[in-house]
């Protein structure tokens, strides 16, 4: 009898109640008792919507960052977070985000935060060095062991493995990485030991650095570390998931392991190979839902895939996810804005879960059982959208993917229009986004506020905006951006092509989620979509206000993307909008225009031979967007927390004249790949992490500011936050903008009285 289970649930819950804890507990609205209690409460409710699983996942639920919890589990915090004096769920949210209030530098300086592999979810890395000792905290997983199994229900542990925690860390001191594992591993024994002692069968382990092109010496230390942990009283199930195994195939046929979990979608062939090699005892979990994209699954054709493996595994064949539902929204079926035709076509978390009991049922009792399901799924199937109406194919070498003249010739030609000063000051975009500016636009949409009130009220915040920042002394402004409800979804509503749900909600990292917009036709640009709101704001300064547009690459990676077209496809339809939309900024008199791509790294394959292909249309639909400006018109771009050495090269060719990067909570280290490279262009490093509620010292921009003149040329660097401001609060952006102003116009007169 085939089994299924769930490597993951959405932690944030169908309204954001996760949010609202945490913000209420960071506001001080609400102790921690009621946090825990409160939170406790929505992590049974994911339970029960899990409840016909044959095995329910525990320890997925986190405040926070599942990585994070690894780094408590066993006892891995800097120094800087152990030694304060508060309870444990403040060293928590301490090394999360820092403490408000502190300065940047301080001993409560937040641990560095990236993208998980290829996705639009946030880890804070772990920190190792030379002192590191690991130690085993399992109060916590063990209560909720002991709660879960109390209700009845069959609980599978799900843990970081210990080859993909220490490879996501990282090394403070250059300590080797692996030189921790044997350290690290006896605490993963003791714990494996425990649990099977309270009673545990199974535990996931997840380790997605299979996917990835790994060296000998970690394909060494798998063998190693599942070797020690074979010697426990538990079933490991191996889980790998965000791609195929490829060359790891055999490595994985290797390990002495109960059962492996592997990715049936992107890797059928691998599915065949391991049931033909896995040995009489392991267990094959196939992932048969996709866990990152929230179509419908053609169930019929699923379950014939499966059913030679049904006859060769029997019950030892275990139907899952791709990968944690993480990555989807909670539930579709509180979806009232979406067309019936798109709506029948979606499946988030909760109804994932049921297609896994559809082909359950259709493997153990027949299709017969579930043929009512297997119709309607083969329905989704053939009405699942149509072809692209129009196709941009692009080559290389196409004169609309170029510049007319080359950088320095530009930059002097803008230079000269903008005539701004050395060590420019801006911000990357957005301002804080207030209750009242998030009432005022619900009103709008549910039409309580004509066009017309709405107008006016918008046009006050952008006033205020530009006043406060004229205030402050920024020499390239924005106009805050109060009539975006978030950077991807405010575009979705405005192009053709592009849905918005109502509650799609996925988790980004902590409190923060976002509502990625459905792509699921043609896409066109009906009317302008920001030039009437830069236009005003431009009106109101002669200082330049950048108009401000959402790359088309970052739109598909936090989009949920129709999958029946090639990627690129959709790319360069999204670039000739944002083409249009740039020549009429142009023609409105906006000077200098930002095309954020936050998510271009984030999209990257995590196999190298993957790569260059998905760069190379990445980069030619950032160029089709943005190349048919003047020279004298300044191109900018945005890039979020990622590693950037290995698409220096990719960040080169796309050609802005400005790039803004987020660096200061990394201090400066994702700067290495600009400075050995010596990139070309103009840069903008961040100064300060706007992540954290801590308040930059204005001494500790200037000497972030020292390092930067060191070693980057000074007539192109740029001053600026390292992201956009909305998550923040105007108490909290005004003192540290005012600080990054006073520590430029220092390092302006000594730079000024050096030449």
């Amino acid at each position: 009898m085939a089994k299924i289970h769930n490597l993951g649930f959405p932690r944030i819950g169908a309204k954001r109640e996760l949010k609202h804890l945490l913000e209420s507990l960071w506001r001080g609205d609400i102790n921690e008792t009621t946090f825990n209690e409160k939170s406790n409460e929505l992590w049974l409710s994911n339970l029960q919507q899990q409840a016909t699983l044959d095995h329910v996942p525990v320890g997925d639920f986190s405040f926070y960052d599942h990585v994070l919890d690894t780094s408590f589990l066993f006892g891995n915090l800097p120094q800087r977070i152990t030694e304060q004096a508060v309870s444990d769920l403040d060293k928590y949210f301490l090394f999360a985000r820092g403490k408000a209030g502190q300065d940047l530098c301080c001993e409560n300086a937040a641990g560095e935060m990236t993208k998980w592999f290829d996705t639009n979810y946030h880890y804070i890395v772990p920190e190792i060095n030379k002192n590191t000792q690991f130690s085993l905290h399992p109060k916590q997983l063990l209560q909720r062991i002991k709660t879960a199994r109390g209700q009845g229900y069959e609980v599978k542990p799900v843990l970081v493995g210990p080859l993909t925690y220490l490879y996501l860390s990282r090394s403070t001191d250059e300590t080797s990485l692996l030189d921790k594992l044997p350290d690290l591993l006896t605490q993963y024994v003791l714990l494996l030991t425990s649990l099977g002692g309270a009673g545990i069968e199974w535990v996931q382990l997840d380790e997605p650095i299979l996917s990835t092109n790994i060296s000998s010496e970690w394909s060494m230390a798998f063998r190693y570390a599942y070797q020690r942990l074979s010697d426990t009283p538990v079933k490991v199930l191996l889980a790998n998931y965000f791609g195929k195994l490829n060359e790891n195939l055999s490595l994985v046929t290797e390990l002495p392991v109960e059962g492996l979990h592997v990715d049936g979608l992107q890797g059928e062939e691998e599915v065949a190979h391991l049931a033909n090699h896995i040995q009489d005892n392991q267990v094959l979990s196939v992932g048969v839902v996709n866990g990152r994209n929230i179509w419908k699954q053609d169930l019929r054709k699923v379950l014939r895939q499966l059913q030679p493996l049904q006859q060769k595994l029997e019950n030892r064949l275990w139907l899952a996810p791709t990968c944690s539902l993480l990555h989807v929204p909670v539930d579709v079926t509180s979806e009232d804005q979406l067309t019936d035709g798109l709506a029948n076509r979606l499946s988030f978390a909760v109804q994932k879960i049921k297609e896994l009991e559809i082909l359950r049922e259709g493997l153990n009792r027949g299709e017969a059982a579930v043929e009512d399901a297997l119709t309607a799924s083969d329905a989704i199937a053939e009405q699942a959208g149509t072809k692209l109406a129009y196709n941009p194919l692009l080559d290389n070498d196409e004169p609309c993917l170029h510049r007319s003249t080359p950088f320095d010739e530009r930059y002097a030609a803008q230079q000269s229009k903008l005539k701004l000063p050395l060590l420019p000051t801006t911000t990357i975009g957005s301002f804080p986004q207030t209750q009242d500016i998030r009432k005022v636009r619900a009103q709008y949409r549910h039409g309580d506020l004509d066009e017309a009130q709405y107008k006016e009220f918008i046009e006050a915040q952008i006033k205020l905006c530009i006043k406060q920042q004229v205030n402050l002394g920024l020499d390239v402004l924005v106009h805050g951006e109060a009539e975006r409800n978030d950077m991807v979804e405010y575009f979705g509503e405005l192009l053709e092509g592009i849905a918005v749900s109502r509650f799609g909600w996925v988790q980004s990292y902590g409190s923060r989620c976002v509502k990625p917009p459905i792509i699921h036709g043609d896409i066109t640009r009906p009317v302008p979509m920001t030039v009437e709101w830069l236009a005003y704001a431009q009106s109101l300064t002669d200082k330049p206000v950048k108009g401000m547009l959402t790359g088309p690459v970052t739109i598909i990676n936090w989009s949920f993307v129709r999958d029946d077209i090639p990627q690129s496809d959709v790319a360069y339809q999204l670039a000739n909008a944002l083409r249009d939309e740039i020549a009429d900024l142009e023609t409105a008199g906006i000077k200098i225009v930002q095309v954020d791509e936050a998510a271009l790294r984030e999209g990257l394959p995590l196999r190298q031979e993957h790569k260059e292909a998905y760069l190379q249309w990445a980069v030619n639909a950032f160029k089709l967007a943005t190349s048919s400006v003047s020279a004298e018109t300044q191109i900018h771009t945005h890039m979020c927390y990622s590693e950037f050495s290995d698409i220096i090269d990719a960040i080169a060719r796309m050609d802005a004249d400005v790039v803004t990067i987020e660096t200061a909570r990394s201090h400066l280290t994702l700067l290495d790949a600009f400075k050995c490279t010596a990139y070309p262009n103009a840069i903008g490093p961040g100064v300060y992490d706007i992540h954290s509620p801590a308040c930059p010292a204005t001494e500790t921009i200037g000497n972030l500011i020292e390092t930067l003149v060191d070693i980057l040329p000074v007539e192109k660097l740029w001053i600026n936050p390292d992201c956009g401001l909305k998550t923040r609060q105007w108490s909290e952006v005004l003192p540290a903008l005012s600080n990054m102003v006073s520590a430029t116009e220092l390092w302006r007169q000594k730079l000024t009285q050096t030449a």
